[in-house]
């Protein structure tokens, strides 16, 4: 009869050990078994991309141009905005490839787009926008690039153009806007299907060479 009762308070006690392993994982109440503070949730995978990051690198449509670099608020326009703000004309001579040139143009101050952009120059710098360049992207990957102080006409007398005609003819949509540089000898500079403004400074190239 001992024997038995032996064997039966065995049974229990390994019966009762196996339900206190079986309760070692992760309790009901959703606390930690060994620390008995609540179990933290898997931590979040990253952010999606937010949709103004998606706008600035999703792909440009014929005709567009995106401003960019540093600038506070950049955007995109077209010869369809162009045409709606104020316009000006000039009548320029240069020389290319194709023979001496001379037309009239008309379109919007490039300074005046940029400056919409509100480029962010050092104001702690004298003068510290002119230590800015910009870089003017054309079809075919062709690029140019100027000087701030050849856009504003607080320092230059000679205005830049994004053109939207030449010679009374409207650009077609598709191929976007000109630069006009009334005063280049060459024509060089004259960026056909213009797709893209970068505004920069001079200082992280020129300090990193010392």
């Amino acid at each position: 009869m001992e024997r038995r009762r032996n064997r039966h308070r065995a049974g229990l006690a390994l019966a009762g050990g196996v339900l206190v392993l079986a309760g070692c994982g992760q309790p009901a109440d959703g606390k930690d078994a060994k620390t008995g503070s609540e179990a933290s949730a898997p931590a979040p995978g990253p952010a999606p991309a937010s949709a103004s990051a998606k706008a600035s690198a999703a792909p440009l449509k014929p005709g567009e141009v995106r401003i960019g670099g540093e600038v506070a608020k950049p955007y995109t326009l077209t010869l369809a905005d162009l045409r709606k703000l104020p316009q000006s004309s000039a009548p320029v001579k240069f020389a290319s490839a194709k023979g001496d040139q001379e037309h009239t143009y008309a379109g919007v101050p490039l300074y005046e787009v940029l400056k919409t952009a509100e480029p962010r120059f050092d104001q702690s710098k004298k003068n510290g926008q002119l230590r800015g360049v910009v870089a003017a992207t054309g079809g075919g990957d062709y690029r140019a690039v100027f000087a701030w102080a050849e856009l504003d006409p607080g320092f230059a007398k000679s205005q830049v153009l994004l053109a939207v005609s030449e010679d009374g003819v409207p650009f077609d949509d598709a191929a976007g806007p000109r630069l006009v540089v009334p005063q280049d000898t060459k024509g060089g500079r004259y960026v056909s299907e213009l797709n893209q403004l970068w505004v920069g400074v001079v200082d992280p190239v020129v300090d990193g060479a010392k």
